[in-house]
């Protein structure tokens, strides 16, 4: 396996439609907003949903979720002191942790342990920003009730905790963009089949990822732009890269419902073409 050597750009596009894309723990659960409206996922969520596709694929994940934990392991403590050895020297540590875990070679992370004995920060060469909605969108609530008593009422009648709410946005195309800086992929051991793997999770992102909040089918890769190039910092800059896709609404359109209410274009960047890959 050889250690990445070009930089990578990527932008996945992604519809919502009926499904709560990032609810917000602070807001009831409502899907994230900014103040002007625009639908939101944290790169937390992106990553979470990454790391669970390249769980999926049967590579080594640190960060599992307890409901997708597979090596018995019921914290990150647990598993580092477990799987890693008891050394001080940090860069060793480092090292092993990043031979272990792609998402540590990947996104990095922090080792600060109260069981450990050493104190490690992994900086990963994988960057993804917050996703962003192309409009602002539609978020619509629901009151909901439970059949089945929580806890037993008195006579048989219906204990209060019956109640609830469902929130879900109506439609929202989003904007997923990330990189992968090579200069970082040097020190973590990133390789050009991690970059693979990577590739593959974002066209995946949504497979294995239903619940009551998403639905199958209401979260959507509609198209993965991916661009390798043929330098260590890039024949353009990260930002420039991604502007070059454009999605604007279609004239006399002014509430999107559907992915085909926009139109999607690519600007040509000389000596740079991306792989454009079309979601499952």
């Amino acid at each position: 396996m050889s250690v990445l050597g070009n930089k990578i750009d990527f932008v996945v596009l992604v519809s919502v439609h009926l499904a709560n894309a990032n609810g917000d723990p602070l807001n009831g659960n409502r899907p994230r907003t900014d103040y002007n409206g625009f639908g939101e996922m944290t790169d937390v969520c992106i990553k979470r949903k990454i790391r669970n596709r390249l769980q999926d694929m049967g590579k080594a994940i640190f960060v599992q979720s307890a409901d997708r934990a597979t090596d018995g392991f019921t914290s990150l403590s647990e598993r580092a002191s477990k799987c890693l050895p008891k050394v001080k020297d940090a860069e060793e540590y480092a090292q092993k942790a990043c031979e272990l875990w792609l998402d540590v070679r990947s996104f990095g992370q922090v080792f600060a342990f109260k069981a450990g004995n050493v104190s490690v920060g992994v900086r990963g060469p994988v960057s993804i920003h917050q996703a962003v909605s192309a409009s602002p969108v539609e978020v619509r609530s629901y009151q909901i009730t439970k059949s089945v008593n929580g806890e037993p009422g008195k006579e048989g009648a219906r204990s209060s905790d019956t109640m609830g709410q469902k929130h879900m946005v109506q439609f929202g195309l989003y904007e997923i963009k990330g990189s992968i800086n090579v200069q970082l992929a040097e020190k973590t051991g990133f390789t050009t089949e991690d970059a693979a793997a990577i590739k593959e999770a974002l066209r995946t992102l949504f497979v294995n990822d239903a619940s009551a909040a998403r639905p199958e089918g209401s979260m959507e890769v509609v198209t993965l732009y991916w661009w390798e190039h043929n330098c260590k910092i890039g024949q353009y800059s990260s930002a420039k890269v991604h502007r070059t896709v454009q999605v604007t609404l279609k004239d006399g359109v002014s509430v999107p419902s559907d992915v085909q209410d926009y139109v999607v274009t690519l600007e040509s960047l000389p000596g740079l073409d991306p792989e454009v890959i079309p979601g499952v």
